[in-house]
């Protein structure tokens, strides 16, 4: 078995506090702000455990009053979040009455390489947020440990919890038979399949990390929660990482992407927006900033693209 478990402290409230000060609507309901905790520190806990070298984005969406909920995990953890609510939330709203009111939600996960090939995609592993019943699902653990069976064929344990102050996570992975097949990327295997539920050290400890409750995971420390749950299990212990190795908020928008952005409206579009408008200003839901364009700025985007025709020689 592998485990890991994450206390997301300064990064989490860095994400609120961007929120309440930078939105005009201000902070998140308290059910959307649990549900994106939850979510920031279960990417985080994926990200370092596949150790792949790009960003792994989380997303919710479906017909509730959370529109889309996303959190992305770069590959050295850094991280941000963000939520868009559309409609009126109610206090102690579920998960499904966020965004799966009719049964539509979908969660989906995509491993965005750093570096890609050409004619590259991102991988995209998209799952409902309801069971093999069509039963809906209240807790996003739920949905990621379905997620983590279908796509890896591994029994997973997630205990999630979330509040103003911290986002945390434990997460318990049964270890794939054929280390073999590991190491060449191949995890899905019959052997795997066949040993889905019904290996008992990993029952055993899936049970005892299932008694963690929400409470405990926000306010012990990870040496209390481990003496309590695994006091008779033999655990190799990997150094925390602390310092710059943790994971830490840090958003990758950029005057650059922005123009990207501007370009791919075309030329006609980004001209008629700045004569309604008179500028092209751009917000960050992830961060905060802002970025302004003015007419000489839209132009100048199109001109080193090539878009535009060559000036005239003549002197005017």
């Amino acid at each position: 078995m592998r485990g890991a478990l994450v206390r997301l402290t300064d990064a989490w409230t860095e994400i609120l506090r961007r929120r309440s000060s930078g939105s005009p609507d201000g902070a998140y309901p308290l059910p959307v702000q649990n549900m994106l905790g939850e979510m920031v520190a279960a990417a985080t806990l994926m990200q370092s455990s596949i150790k792949f070298n790009g960003s792994l984005i989380l997303q919710i969406f479906g017909d509730g009053p959370v529109k889309l909920a996303v959190a992305e995990v770069q590959a050295d953890l850094g991280l941000r979040a963000t939520a868009t609510v559309i409609g009126e939330v109610t206090a102690g709203a579920s998960l499904s009455t966020l965004v799966n009111v009719h049964n539509q939600g979908k969660c989906a996960i995509t491993l965005d390489p750093k570096t890609r090939f050409p004619g590259q995609q991102p991988y995209q592993g998209v799952v409902p947020l309801f069971d093999d019943r069509r039963e809906k699902l209240e807790k996003l653990s739920e949905v990621l440990e379905h997620y983590m069976l279908q796509s890896e064929q591994l029994d997973t344990t997630l205990v999630l919890a979330a509040d103003d102050k911290v986002a945390a996570g434990l997460l318990i992975q049964r270890l794939p038979l054929q280390g073999t097949g590991n190491l060449a990327g191949r995890l899905v295997s019959q052997a795997n399949e066949d040993e889905i539920g019904l290996n008992e050290h990993y029952n055993r400890i899936a049970m005892l990390a299932s008694s963690l409750k929400r409470e405990e995971l926000l306010t012990l420390d990870v040496e209390t929660i481990l003496r309590r749950l695994f006091w008779e299990e033999t655990l190799i212990r990997f150094e925390p990482m602390a310092g710059d190795t943790a994971p830490r908020f840090a958003c990758t928008c950029s005057r650059e992407r922005v123009s990207n952005m501007i370009l791919g409206l075309g030329l006609e579009e980004a001209q008629s927006i700045v004569a309604e408008r008179g500028d092209i200003e751009v917000g960050c839901d992830f961060c905060g900033a802002h970025y302004r364009f003015d007419p000489v700025d839209v132009a100048q985007i199109f001109r080193v693209a090539g878009d535009l025709p060559p000036s005239s020689t003549a002197v005017q």
